[in-house]
């Protein structure tokens, strides 16, 4: 029990710096951060952008596969009206919204 409790009690002798202890864990956020969250950050940032630049005429594809023609804008509650074809109409939100495949001049 004595052995344990001088053991328990000392500090390594080569006076090891807490840096090299927590270096490792430093590097592997700074890794995860520059190949994780950096990039989604991108991507984010030009789809708001790409989200912005909508308009009236603007050839839209949604996040699930329907292809259509805005036809109208609300800028209150973020929605768009898309027409699909001759009589169909359908309401979406701006950010459903999934590429721009041809826009108006």
């Amino acid at each position: 029990m004595e052995h344990f409790l001088l053991a328990a009690g000392t500090t390594p002798e080569n006076g090891s710096n807490p840096l090299w202890t927590f270096g490792p864990i430093i590097l592997m956020f700074l890794v995860l951060y520059f190949l994780l969250i950096r990039p989604q950050q991108r991507r984010q940032k030009t789809r708001n952008s790409m989200l912005s630049t909508l308009k009236k005429g603007d050839k839209v594809v949604t996040v699930g596969g329907l292809h259509g023609v805005i036809m109208e804008m609300d800028d209150d509650a973020k929605t768009v009206v898309l027409r699909v074809n001759d009589t169909t109409k359908l309401t979406f939100d701006r950010s459903s919204v999934n590429a721009i495949t041809q826009t108006t001049k």
